[in-house]
């Protein structure tokens, strides 16, 4: 018989390190001692108030918790494009970047405070996977397109892509786990895809997907986070 084995899927967090660290306390305790792992869906600045504080977080992971993997989110992708001068400083602003730059002491009205975001939280982000895959599932922070292989997917639609309302699609035979598109009643569960994303960072409320690895299809059990504000 196969050992029990789990990974944990962590939506889009948007600057709510509180929900981050009562998620990873839950996980601590559902997974009892047994084989586990946590793979966070990207989303981590903009909107809520402590994106540095999560960078922070995930850099330093600390070596008692369950083994880390982080993905890349199109937030992070924003936030690194601007700070490096590929990207308008109003379009980041505009989709939530004003509190990142709070979150770190600066002036979110003033391009030129884009020099003091920390390098190290931006060479972190640089460095981010799109995508992580085990025998059954595809963990991603939007979706991928089934038409093609994952070796072939672009980064565009690993970040940016909107599933058709009430789509079913998976990849292959594997289940797609992703965040990305809010939904305050989530998850959203289909056969080939489970969507995490429940809006945390607004609603208070964070969804993880707990994920046998030794069987395939979607989640054995959700765990619900709920900020105590």
């Amino acid at each position: 018989m196969a050992s029990l084995e789990f990974t944990y899927a962590i939506p889009d967090l948007h600057g709510r390190v509180d929900l981050l660290k009562l998620a990873v306390a839950r996980i601590v305790d559902h997974s009892a001692g047994r084989k586990a792992k946590i793979v966070t869906l990207g989303d981590y600045v903009d909107r809520g108030p402590q994106s540095a504080e999560i960078l922070d977080l995930l850099i330093n992971w600390p070596a008692q918790y369950p083994p880390l993997f982080p993905l890349k989110g199109n937030h992070e992708a924003m936030m690194w494009a601007t700070c490096r001068g590929h990207a308008q400083f109003e379009w980041w602003i505009q989709n939530g970047g004003g509190q990142t730059l709070e979150s770190y002491g600066l002036d979110p009205k003033n391009p030129a405070e884009l020099e003091r975001v920390a390098e190290a939280h931006l060479q972190f982000i640089s460095d981010l996977p799109l995508i992580h895959v085990d025998r059954h599932r595809v963990f991603v922070h939007a979706g991928v397109d089934p038409a093609l292989s994952l070796e072939q997917q672009s980064e565009r639609v690993l970040l940016w892509k909107r599933y058709p309302q009430q789509s079913q699609e998976g990849h292959g035979e594997r289940h797609v786990v992703h965040g990305h598109d809010a939904n305050p009643s989530g998850p959203v569960v289909t056969s080939g895809r489970t969507n995490l994303d429940s809006l945390a960072w607004k609603m208070g409320r964070l969804v993880v997907g707990v994920f046998d690895d030794n069987v395939p299809g979607g989640a054995c059990d959700f765990i619900e986070v709920v900020s105590p504000e």
